[in-house]
């Protein structure tokens, strides 16, 4: 799945919405230090009222809500594993009966809480769910509307999230004229921030791909290789700070770890263009030869061995491929700092072609090219000849 299918499926998201039909929600709860299952509830998810279906809904938004390889990670199955969560999942969404969708769905809740007990009560949440993408026009004349033409897509998608303790308060009896203690026993589902969870199959081509799942971590670059490997059966993933990391180092290998602001910026620049490229299709890997093109065709002139050498010292691995989109920081936005001791300054990428660092009377300057006068609280700075 690309950003576009989970954008997709995510602004579907909303209660009454023809195009994304919710059967069933099956709840399960879990009790902190336990690996049992304390109770669990199934029923069709239109007999929720509707604030209860908006919970719910804003909980899988916000599951679903992330960038790719950071929070979002699209998983192969292994082929070879243990009581398989891929034939679960299956058989759960081509059960034609609510029970044996249920049986499947405890199943995976016993994979998620064997020898794993909770820190708090938790509740994992199954829904069982139809995506409807309509077809594309295929020009202006044509008569049909984009809806008469749609791609089916059944989907599970688990969401698990803790509880918090129930406030205790004083409060005033108005009637009595009194005050009391009043303890509040019921547990508080927090939907607001899912721990983590999972969308099963993913979507690739308007196609329904089994082979993969979409792995929602519940931080940042912070996804759980318990989860992953255990629960999902899922192979191995490298975020993209990680991926990051290792363009960095692979640069420092072969050219040093000084560059100059108009070199990084043709770097970002050629990576960014291979992204936009390929945006709509399958996620876009740098090789060490692609490595090595971006680097000649941003001014530094390098050795095709030098790079190679480079990637095996690092990884292990002289075949090692480097995800472009983890690599360039968010192209048009403020994502680059520049951090020194007298101040801190936000850049694009895309506008680091007009920083310079500058030796003036001795000593190292930061200068930055602009069009316009700069403000400070307010007031526009009084330009000044360099070097007066």
């Amino acid at each position: 799945m690309n950003k576009k299918d989970i954008a997709g499926i995510r602004r579907q998201l909303k209660v009454d919405n023809d195009l994304l039909k919710i059967s069933d929600i099956f709840n399960v709860y879990i009790m902190k230090e336990t690996t049992d299952i304390y109770h669990h509830q199934s029923q069709p998810f239109e007999m929720l009222d509707k604030d209860q279906q908006e919970l719910f809904i804003n909980n899988f938004k916000k599951l679903l809500t992330g960038q790719l390889n950071e929070k979002l990670f699209e998983l192969k199955f292994k082929r070879e594993a243990d009581n398989q969560s891929q034939l679960i999942l299956h058989k759960g969404l081509l059960s034609s009966q609510v029970e044996d969708w249920k049986e499947e769905m405890l199943r995976m809740t016993e994979k998620m809480i064997k020898d794993h007990p909770y820190e708090k009560d938790v509740v994992i949440t199954f829904i069982r769910a139809e995506y409807l993408k309509p077809m594309k026009r295929r020009n202006e004349e044509a008569e049909e509307s984009e809806r008469d033409a749609v791609y089916s897509h059944p989907f599970i998608l688990c969401s698990i999230n803790k509880t918090q303790e129930s406030k205790k308060e004083l409060v005033f009896d108005y009637i009595e004229k009194e005050f009391k203690y009043n303890i509040d026993v019921d547990s508080v589902i927090d939907l607001d921030a899912p721990m983590t969870g999972f969308l099963f199959p993913c979507f690739t081509n308007q196609a329904s791909d089994v082979n993969h799942v979409l792995y929602a971590a519940g931080k940042a670059n912070e996804p759980d290789p318990r989860f992953i490997e255990e629960v999902l059966n899922g192979e191995h993933t490298i975020t993209a700070k990680e991926d990051k990391a290792v363009f960095e180092e692979v640069i420092k290998d072969v050219i040093g770890d000084q560059l100059t602001p108009s070199t990084l910026a043709n770097v970002y620049r050629e990576i960014n263009h291979v992204v936009e490229e390929n945006e709509e299709e399958e996620e876009p890997k740098l090789d060490y030869k692609n490595v090595e093109r971006v680097l000649n065709q941003s001014g530094e002139k390098v050795d095709s061995e030098k790079v190679k050498a480079a990637f095996q010292r690092i990884t292990d691995d002289e075949s090692y491929e480097l995800k472009a989109s983890s690599i360039v920081p968010k192209y048009k936005s403020k994502s680059i700092k520049i951090n020194t001791k007298i101040a801190n300054v936000s850049i694009s990428p895309q506008d680091l072609e007009y920083v310079r660092q500058v030796n003036y009377k001795g000593k190292r300057c930061i200068m930055i090219e602009v069009e316009e006068d700069a403000e400070i609280d307010g007031f526009k700075l009084l330009p000044e000849a360099f070097g007066e």
